[in-house]
């Protein structure tokens, strides 16, 4: 029985072929250097981020919870998608199985929902710190874990609504998915039914944990500035100042990709700047987070410069 048969009878493809950049090969292997020096500077990076916020005590606050969370997303983000983007350009076959595929969609959809929303509870966390402080201060930590979990919750449900949809779409035989791996957007491209409900779904959902969380971070910076504004002495604007840039320039990272490749019309969306679009900020991104946050972060450089001192007498032993 062909392929294409199998397909109408609703039996999906054993495998697909990740194209990637097939149609440029001049590019895989500086792109293969790209991908393994982004991926180890992601691991190292994020590793130690989350390392950082739990062993040392003086980062033990919610705004420090939220950026160990952040790290432990962009390190699954990471490990999600780029072993196979480096093994499948080392390779000249270049497939991912049926069930690897909806696996790795599945992942992906669920932590870039997280972040959507767990960068919109870090703006909470600074218009608390800025303009509440009083009550900042008995901000009790369970609270600051129970909003974390809310949003590992609300990501998964999110996924899991769009790959009930995905997986039911019929793809009558087409294996050639133009990206570097898999994800809904390429998915719903891809097959050959009437994706009239994935579409209005997919963007349904997507303004609700793009579009609002956004919202919501640029209403918190609003108030923010409106306090700052009013700020006079220097060490409170560089205090203010050193709260809020590091997050801002993440959100400038993270959201103009994310609403490019899921609030575009479906009549516009392009595979192959997709793909790129995609490979953004599924490592681009995550390898350069915590280096913005340990660079710009005195609290967290101080915190990493404790913790090498304490590996440094382990050591000396």
């Amino acid at each position: 029985m062909s392929s294409d048969n199998q397909s109408f009878l609703g039996e999906p493809p054993t495998n697909f072929i990740l194209l990637g950049v097939s149609d440029r090969p001049w590019l895989e292997l500086p792109l293969f250097v790209v991908l393994l020096v982004s991926y180890i500077l992601a691991m190292l990076g994020n590793i130690t981020i989350i390392l950082v916020s739990w062993l040392d005590s003086q980062l033990h606050s919610p705004m420090y919870i939220f950026l160990s969370h952040l790290s432990f997303l962009d390190l699954c983000y990471t490990m999600t998608t780029v072993p196979q983007m480096l093994v499948n350009m080392g390779s000249s076959k270049k497939t991912i199985s049926y069930g690897g595929c909806t696996v790795q969609y599945v992942i992906f959809h669920w932590l870039g929902c997280t972040e959507c929303i767990i960068l919109a509870a870090m703006a909470l966390d600074h218009y608390m710190a800025i303009c509440e402080p009083l009550r900042y201060t008995v901000i009790h930590h369970i609270l600051c874990q129970q909003l974390v979990d809310t949003t590992w919750v609300s990501g998964f449900g999110n996924s899991l609504v769009q790959v009930v949809l995905t997986v039911c779409l019929p793809f009558c035989g087409q294996q050639l998915l133009n990206n570097f791996f898999c994800e809904v957007p390429a998915m719903i491209k891809l097959s050959c039914a009437d994706t009239t409900m994935n579409d209005a779904t997919l963007a349904m959902l997507a303004t609700f944990f793009v579009l609002v969380p956004l919202a919501f971070i640029l209403l918190s910076y609003f108030f923010i500035a409106h306090v700052v504004l009013r700020i006079w002495s220097s060490k409170g604007l560089h205090k203010a100042f050193g709260t809020c840039s590091s997050h801002l320039v993440v959100v400038s990272l993270f959201y103009p990709p994310a609403i490019y490749m899921y609030l575009q019309p479906p009549s516009s969306y392009s595979q192959k700047q997709g793909k790129f679009i995609s490979l953004f900020y599924s490592i681009i991104t995550p390898t350069l987070n915590p280096f913005i946050y340990t660079l710009r972060n005195k609290d967290v450089k101080e915190a990493l410069r404790r913790l090498l001192e304490r590996i440094w007498r382990f050591c000396r032993r």
